[in-house]
């Protein structure tokens, strides 16, 4: 293993503003999203996760990507893989804005059999096929990025600390529960950050000490000396044993090794009011996508998506206001605690607490409430929708009920360990990605 030279980076305590900016400058960034998702069921069965919609307007990825751009780092690749067309289609359209002038770029990764004859192995297997690539673009630091979380953070805030402190890898942290934590790769670090061991998601995590109800995890975001970095994944791509994944084999490899691994406290560059210990979903599970995406309908959400210190980008569609149509005692279109994407009619019908998505047509009569509806979707007359998840394009017929009755939504759709049911159109006996809807005239018997 290539010994790591400190004296590379500043001493602690001497970075400033115009650092960090050199510090992102030298960086680039490499967003890791080919993932299936696999726990979030038939939600990926046409999309990678990073592709999944999210908050009404946005995907997934987006975050990730609004992170780069907002802390300053603008030079970005995109590993993709499974079911990628989606995301591809998104990334192209709605973020073709940086100026490749000024060496700025998101640029589409996909495997090529570039290093090796085969698809990515692995999250560093990832890195390593594009290994050339990269080592073209000369970098001082490499940013390795999950694009399948949801959170804010300023990049460059991390990357000052892990050249303060002469580090060879830091790995961003952030605390969860306990009975949570064996879903995550597992940080015990000593007084100092050093990270001493790490063990992805191990069957009995080891809980902080002081407090045996949270463990520290890894949130999928490294900081990486990049000439490091290159001779390791060299290393480990020659290692027949090894399974070419950062958790499950890099990280333990340089811990073991004795590298500089620090860790870095989320809580240090996240976006949001200082002492509320920051915002990050892994929104990895039905529950946990439901659970995020209903909490942006509180009056004070935990993810701020309207400060504009701090924009999330995305592709935006062109698209009417949403409208909310009839006011009569028994039919009043009108939605209550409830975000509603542009392109929305709600006509003589209830929202309650759920979230619509772009071009989503309610019909009257209809409840809907507790539930997650993703675009363009049709809500025929009548419908009840409860503590539901509605997939892209569905189309619900007149008197459709989901959230009634548990026996029969297990026996038509997937439902989720929390009662949460998942609608697609597969499950409805229709074609996927059909064409938009186009709504019928208000008052008329559609209406």
């Amino acid at each position: 293993m290539k010994a790591f030279d400190p004296a590379l980076a500043p001493a602690p305590g001497t970075e400033n503003a115009a650092g960090t900016q050199a510090q992102v400058r030298d960086t680039v960034a490499i967003v890791l999203a080919g993932g299936r998702g696999t726990r979030l069921r038939d939600l990926t069965a046409w999309r990678a996760k990073p592709a999944v919609p999210f908050g009404g307007k946005f995907r997934i990825i987006d975050f990730t990507l609004s992170n780069c751009v907002n802390s300053g780092v603008r030079r970005v690749g995109i590993c993709t893989q499974y079911r990628s067309q989606s995301l591809v289609r998104h990334v192209q359209r709605g973020w073709s804005f940086l100026d490749g002038r000024f060496g700025e770029f998101i640029e589409l990764m996909p495997a090529q059999e570039r290093a090796v004859a085969e698809w990515y192995a692995g999250t560093a297997n990832a890195v390593y096929q594009n290994l050339e690539l990269l080592e073209s673009m000369a970098p001082r630091h490499l940013l390795v990025l999950a694009g399948d979380h949801v959170y804010k953070m300023d990049y460059g805030r991390m990357l000052q600390e892990h050249a303060a402190r002469g580090a060879a890898l830091t790995v961003a942290c952030v605390e969860v529960p306990i009975a949570d934590a064996s879903a995550f790769g597992i940080v015990q670090a000593d007084s100092g950050g050093r990270i001493v061991d790490f063990h992805e998601k191990p069957e009995h995590p080891v809980p902080l000490a002081g407090n045996p109800a949270r463990a520290l995890a890894s949130m999928g975001v490294y900081a990486f000396d990049f000439a490091f970095l290159a001779e390791e994944l060299r290393r480990d791509a020659a290692d027949v044993q090894s399974r070419h994944d950062f958790g499950r084999d890099v990280i333990p490899y340089l811990v073991e090794e004795g590298a500089p691994v620090f860790a870095h406290a989320f809580e240090a560059s996240c976006v949001a009011p200082r002492g509320t210990g920051g915002y990050w979903r892994d929104v990895g599970t039905l529950d946990g996508f439901w659970q995020a995406n209903l909490e942006l309908t509180g009056i004070v959400p935990p993810l701020d998506l309207y400060d504009p210190s701090w924009p999330i980008w995305t592709y935006q569609e062109q698209m009417p206001p949403a409208k909310f149509v009839f006011d009569d005692d028994e039919r009043r279109g009108h939605a209550l605690d409830s975000l509603v994407s542009g392109g929305c009619i709600v006509s003589g019908s209830t929202v309650r607490r759920s979230l619509l998505f772009t071009n989503v047509h309610v019909h009257s009569y209809c409840q809907v409430e507790d539930s997650v509806v993703l675009p363009n979707v049709d809500i025929g007359r009548g419908s009840v929708v409860r503590r539901a998840i509605i997939d892209k394009d569905c189309r619900l017929p007149p008197g459709f009920q989901v959230g009634v009755d548990a026996a029969a939504d297990r026996a038509r759709f997937t439902v989720s360990e929390g009662g949460i049911a998942l609608v697609t159109p597969e499950m409805l006996g229709q074609p996927i990605h059909q064409a938009r809807i186009p709504w019928a005239p208000e008052g008329s018997a559609g209406a």
